[in-house]
């Protein structure tokens, strides 16, 4: 199953003063938390337990929209493809891991 979230990051966020003053660009740890939290509404049953691989293509600037489309790679497997894009031309794509939450 393909879903897919849109999303753009504010240009207050606390991150951005820092992140190259008078040209800001979003962090890349910052794009994963939105790509964290579009998992965790989505599935909320499920837990990030890793990171497989990350590839980060292209910058974000602040309050430029962007989509994150996820695809599971199989569907008896915990490990969901990702990626994030501008108008379909990819900015990050990666592979996660997420298993069931224990309770």
């Amino acid at each position: 199953m393909i879903f897919e979230v849109r999303r753009a990051i504010k240009s207050d966020h606390p991150s951005l003063p820092g992140h190259f003053p008078g040209a800001p660009l979003v962090p890349g740890v910052v794009i994963l938390d939105e790509v964290l939290d579009a998992l965790t509404e989505r599935f909320p049953e499920r837990e990030l337990t890793a990171i497989r691989t990350v590839k980060f293509l292209a910058p974000l600037k602040p309050e430029q929209p962007f989509a994150i489309r996820f695809a599971p790679t199989r569907e008896d497997s915990d490990q969901i493809k990702f990626c994030c894009y501008i108008e379909e031309r990819v900015i990050v794509e990666g592979l996660l891991e997420a298993g069931f939450a224990t309770q």
